[in-house]
């Protein structure tokens, strides 16, 4: 989760501003204090669904608290990024029997080697991107060819907007540009958001629709474990609709290899100010660059990009 908070300014690499958390209470305020046990279980289905169950290195960009880390037990390595340090504190110790990599960091500047990874995870985050392509290349570039990338995105185009555009109350859903509903927070056409998978280099493979009864009355007819059984069955079918208020795609990374991969283990960080590989921990509270000489800390567990 990239953050609802307050407004950071574009960085000095001239990205986007991006949305911090702080020092948030986004769990309880979000999820556990606005009823949303239903849209919880309901990503859960899809995302055993579409996630390759073992790997060796998965990252979960945008993963906030860590809500969604116990489902990727069978990665021989976790890692958790995040804008927010404070929400990745959170993250450990909700994980602590099992503490993930986690690093503070834009997705806009993906502190990971080229081809790093063979899994990436992106759900309730990219809506925050003012500039999708940026961050899809992004993604696509820590995954080695063939990995697997499970997007959700916010859908522009859903049933409720449907409806409300055609009595006249609301925006034109199937116009192709997103749709910024407030700072910093975008809903997307999906064939916007296919069509930059496509440019960045992926090839999606299935789709499904979720949080199809994001509505309160659905809410208060049935318990949120119903809700969410009874949206799974309808996820896959009603995907080619795409008229959820939700969203979530197994993409393929496609294309030539960026970095050449022989024996040995592959390179993990990458400086996001020269983007050199050669970064090592001199001492254990901190990690550098021995080409540009940049320090990146370690605090708590935490490894800060920003």
């Amino acid at each position: 989760m990239q953050g609802v908070g307050r407004l950071e300014g574009r960085d000095k690499r001239g990205h986007p501003p991006v949305l911090d958390y702080g020092e948030s209470t986004y769990e309880q305020d979000f999820w556990r204090g606005r009823n949303r046990d239903y849209e919880d279980a309901a990503e859960r289905r899809a995302l055993r669904r579409l996630l390759p169950p073992t790997g060796d290195r998965l990252v979960d960009v945008g993963a906030g608290f860590g809500r969604l880390a116990d489902l990727y037990s069978g990665y021989r390595q976790s890692i958790l990024l995040d804008y927010s340090p404070d929400l990745l504190r959170d993250a450990r110790k909700r994980l602590a029997h099992r503490p993930p990599l986690t690093l503070a960091a834009s997705f806009y500047d993906i502190p990971l080697a080229d081809g790093a990874c063979d899994t990436a995870v992106m759900v309730r985050a990219l809506h925050h991107a003012a500039d999708v392509p940026a961050v899809l290349a992004e993604l696509r570039r820590i995954l080695r060819p063939g990995g697997a990338l499970v997007l959700e995105h916010a859908n522009k185009r859903h049933l409720k907007a449907v409806l409300r555009y055609w009595l006249g109350r609301g925006p034109n859903p199937f116009s192709l540009e997103p749709l910024e509903f407030a700072r910093l927070n975008f809903d997307f056409h999906p064939a916007y958001i296919r069509q930059a998978l496509r440019t960045a280099g992926f090839e999606v493979e299935e789709a499904r629709a979720v949080s199809l009864f994001r509505l309160p009355l659905f809410k208060r007819l049935l318990p949120p474990q119903g809700l969410a059984a009874l949206d799974g069955l309808l996820q896959r079918p009603l995907a080619p609709l795409a008229l959820s208020p939700s969203i979530m795609l197994r993409c393929r990374a496609v294309g030539p290899e960026a970095l050449a991969t022989g024996q040995g283990e592959r390179p993990l960080f990458r400086c996001p100010r020269c983007h050199a590989t050669d970064l090592a921990a001199d001492t254990p509270e901190r990690l550098v660059c021995r080409r540009c000489h940049s320090v990146w800390p370690i605090t708590d567990g935490i490894h800060h990009f920003r």
